[in-house]
């Protein structure tokens, strides 16, 4: 058995003295103030790669929320120059809000799309801006991301396209994670329209992307919100049946909406599909009948099944069942530090793992930060519960 509170424990201690040091301080561009959007196998900035903005949102969350654990005092000030770089390279002319897709290392912008799944990071970066630094221009900027994506993403029968492009299908992504988004914003502000936003895509959940017979999460739809024909509308991401374990637990705590059916049936058969049993890792895709698609292993699902044993023990009213989410959690940690982050460098980690469990994809994208920073701290708030729940 391993102790949570120790897997816990090592966890922010990695984040905090590896990890947030690493992305703080070698993660940033100091010519542009813009984070690097990953590093290459040799442990260097890949200023070759496509910048993507939404990176630049997820670093400017992880800054801020560490900044709210008194890991990154400075934050304010890399944060404001993150931000600066956006508004000075990635603004679109010809819109009121959002940034375009992607520029090149030195601000020059590439894809001008506007894109849904970009736009949830933005608002959730607002959020935390807002939360962490009393920033009002943070949330007046959020406001006019919302007034955008609901004039010109807004679809029938309901949700939002995927930008300002055509596309040939429709996903549950973007919207899983404006869900988090506008729960976040909900959090930061107490303003109920987030919330009500929120309960759209709660609808969305049950009517569409939830499929009941057979208790999983589709992926791919047809405008119409069909699954999308062939082998596309049969697959399924273990890490995002987790994912949305997190979130709906979230969602109940804020709404009293009843979701225990939803998590306990994403939860369980995310392990049974999704889990490897010799190593305990997480397949990136698998279908509907169980056959796995991609056999690779990347580090975020993982991440995704910390945070889902942590909501499901949080919420648990059985103890046995409690103390195997528990365990499975404290068993998920352990394996991010034996599998995925990088002993090598301090700070840096491993993106993904093939059929074997060997590295695959030696880089390191800033984007997975993100994931790690959630499930940490979602793991020490949790053990910080349980203490004080026994003083």
């Amino acid at each position: 058995m391993l102790s949570l509170l120790m897997q816990s424990q090592k966890f922010t201690a990695w984040l905090k003295n590896s990890a947030l040091p690493f992305w703080s301080q070698r993660g940033i561009n100091p010519k542009t103030g813009a984070v690097y959007e990953k590093f290459n196998a040799e442990h260097q900035p890949d200023l070759s790669a496509v910048f993507r903005s939404r990176v630049q949102a997820r670093q400017i969350f992880v800054f801020a929320a560490a900044y709210q654990q008194g890991w990154l005092p400075d934050a304010l000030e890399k944060v404001a120059a993150i931000q600066q770089f956006l508004n000075q390279h990635a603004k679109k002319h010809s819109t009121a809000a959002g940034y375009v897709h992607s520029l090149n290392s030195a601000g020059q912008q590439l894809d001008q799309k506007l894109d849904a799944y970009d736009f949830a990071f933005f608002l959730l970066s607002c959020a935390y801006r807002y939360q962490s630094f009393s920033d009002l221009q943070a949330l007046d900027q959020a406001n006019k991301l919302l007034e955008y994506i609901e004039q010109q993403f807004r679809a029938a029968p309901g949700g939002w396209m995927e930008g300002d492009y055509s596309s040939p299908y429709r996903r549950q992504n973007p919207h899983m994670h404006l869900f988090e988004a506008f729960l976040a914003l909900y959090q930061a502000t107490k303003d109920g329209k987030w919330l009500a936003k929120a309960g759209q895509i709660y609808t969305l959940f049950e009517t569409v992307f939830f499929r009941p017979q057979q208790g999983i999460l589709l992926e791919y739809f047809t405008e119409q919100w069909q699954p999308m024909p062939g082998v596309q509308g049969q697959i399924v991401e273990p890490g995002h049946m987790f994912e949305w374990v997190w979130l709906l637990r979230w969602y109940q705590q804020l709404t009293a909406t009843p979701v225990d059916h939803y998590c306990e049936t994403l939860y369980q058969n995310g392990l049974k599909l999704g889990l490897e049993a010799s190593s305990g890792l997480i397949y990136d895709e698998v279908l509907l009948s169980g056959e796995v698609v991609k056999n690779t292993k990347r580090l975020w699902p993982l991440t995704e099944l910390i945070k889902a044993s942590l909501a499901q023990a949080k919420a648990s009213l059985d103890l046995p069942a409690q103390q195997a989410a528990e365990q499975q959690a404290a068993v998920a940690i352990d394996l991010l530090f034996r599998f995925y982050l990088n002993s090598n460098v301090t700070g840096l980690y491993i993106d993904q793992l093939d059929a074997e469990n060997q590295i695959c994809v030696a880089e390191a994208p800033a984007s997975t930060l993100y994931h790690l920073m959630v499930a940490g701290l979602e793991a020490q708030a949790y053990c910080q519960t349980q203490q004080n729940g026994k003083l």
